[in-house]
């Protein structure tokens, strides 16, 4: 077995069982909403995706997912791999021959690992990321990821996480990433100084200008999760406080919880609103006033709103139905509605997790029907019934819908794009407002084609 060159830097490997029983938590609790509750047919990407992020986050890491020529297809096109570049993820290809279980599946494995370790020795943390083939094959990546870790420590840490369709969603991937990393991280008492940890993957950028905020609003002990480079894993103790920056972080917040760091409820910061709650949630933990607060962030509160306010033209009273994709919608769905005066038919997420979105449910309209999970027949013909002015869904409905004549837009942009923060919020509503103003200008050409026609 060699390990092969392309643009994917694709391994081939051989194996043979696997098992890996990350399931996705869904708290049940009652909430003040009628929730309406599908289980069904469902149009979402897996959590293979999250390597696009994760990899240009976490700078020394390589992700080998073990799965077939689809998953390198999916992951090659979502991350667009220039030709010359060296990539920092690659595919462990099952073929024929492992199917068949003609090759010993550990073996192959070793020997797989052996090959890029000795091709990227730059290569710090290495993850073997297990897929719907490999879930279907049943290698046990988990302990492949231990027995492999003690062969190459303390050169490289080895760990492993599902990434799997059968098991995970378009965001989950980055949950089961982050939940795998947690033991890593160092112990301390901490009992005499109280650190800040800001959990979920962040754009280079927007953590900078994260951190500046936190120092102006008197916050100085924090760190980011994950970090940009494995090494520099944050410590955490039970005087460790979290804030999460994405929504879909439950696996990852429980683990946390369970190392004796605390969560801190908080809105997400998308838009004015959520970005100021988030801040200020964090320095009431810090015995930081809101009158400090509001001083310093004043400045970029009304830099943000000027920047929002910008859309109104295109998005106020304008419909928008939202289907499940990334556990993103419930927050942006709230911005759409208070800060862009936009009316929600239908928010559609695949999981609600009560603890960390409560806040964001009771911003958002009574009128509003909140949905967890997907029949997406059902869901479908209460879109189209509905008739939304603005549709927000995955790739695979996009096309369909706006060959009906619907306008949609893509939710895979919203986790790819820079979003969150005050600097972002009006790149945020911009992302809205750009598939309703290109309606209108195409349907200003129909007009002015139709018009000169009429004259001839």
């Amino acid at each position: 077995m060699t390990v092969s060159t392309d643009l994917m830097d694709e391994v081939a490997i051989r194996f043979d069982s696997l098992e890996n029983k990350s399931t996705p938590i869904n708290d049940k609790s009652p909430t003040t909403k009628h929730i309406l509750k599908e289980k069904g047919q469902r149009e979402v990407f897996c959590g293979l995706t999250g390597i696009v992020w994760l990899h240009r986050k976490i700078q020394d890491a390589f992700f080998l997912v073990v799965g077939s020529r689809t998953c390198a297809h999916l992951i090659q096109s979502a991350a667009g791999v220039m030709i010359f570049a060296e990539p920092r993820f690659a595919t462990a290809i099952i073929d024929d021959k492992d199917l068949a279980g003609l090759a010993d599946a550990n073996e192959e494995l070793d020997k797989v690992v052996s090959q890029l370790l000795n091709r990227r020795p730059d290569i710090k943390l290495l993850f073997l990321v297990g897929s719907c083939p490999s879930e279907v094959i049943k290698l046990d990546l988990s302990n492949a990821a231990a027995r492999l870790s003690k062969t190459y420590s303390p050169k490289v840490k080895i760990l492993n996480y599902s990434g799997s369709g059968i098991e995970t969603t378009f965001t989950q991937g980055e949950d089961a990433c982050l939940k795998s990393l947690v033991p890593e991280m160092p112990r301390v008492d901490n009992k005499a100084n109280r650190q800040l940890l800001i959990v979920g993957t962040l754009a280079d950028v927007i953590e900078d200008q994260f951190s500046r905020l936190f120092n102006k609003i008197g916050i100085k002990n924090f760190a980011f999760f994950p970090p940009r480079n494995s090494s520099n894993l944050p410590e955490i103790g039970s005087n460790t406080v979290f804030l999460l920056a994405q929504p879909f972080l439950a696996e990852t917040a429980l683990e946390l919880e369970k190392a004796g760091a605390k969560h801190i409820p908080a809105m997400f910061p998308f838009g004015v609103e959520g970005s100021y709650d988030w801040f200020l949630s964090a320095a009431s933990h810090f015995g930081i006033s809101e009158s400090k607060v509001k001083a310093e962030l004043e400045p970029y509160i009304n830099r943000a709103k000027y920047a929002v306010d910008k859309n109104l033209k295109f998005l106020n009273g304008k419909s928008v139905f939202f289907f499940p994709d990334s556990q993103l919608e419930i927050p942006l769905a709230r911005f759409l509605q208070n800060e862009l005066g936009m009316k929600l038919l239908e928010v559609g997420t695949p999981y609600i997790h009560k603890k960390h979105i409560d806040k964001e449910l009771t911003k958002i309209s009574s009128s509003a029907q909140i949905s967890e999970g997907q029949d997406v027949e059902k869901q479908l013909d209460r879109c189209t019934n509905k008739n939304p002015d603005l549709i927000v869904c995955g790739l695979g409905l996009a096309n369909p819908l706006e060959a009906q004549g619907f306008t949609t837009k893509w939710a895979i942009e919203l986790v790819f794009s820079p979003i969150h923060g005050f600097d972002q919020a009006g790149d945020l509503a911009e992302l809205f407002a750009r598939p309703l103003n290109r309606r209108e200008k195409l349907e200003g050409l129909n007009r002015n084609s139709q018009f000169v026609e009429d004259l001839q």
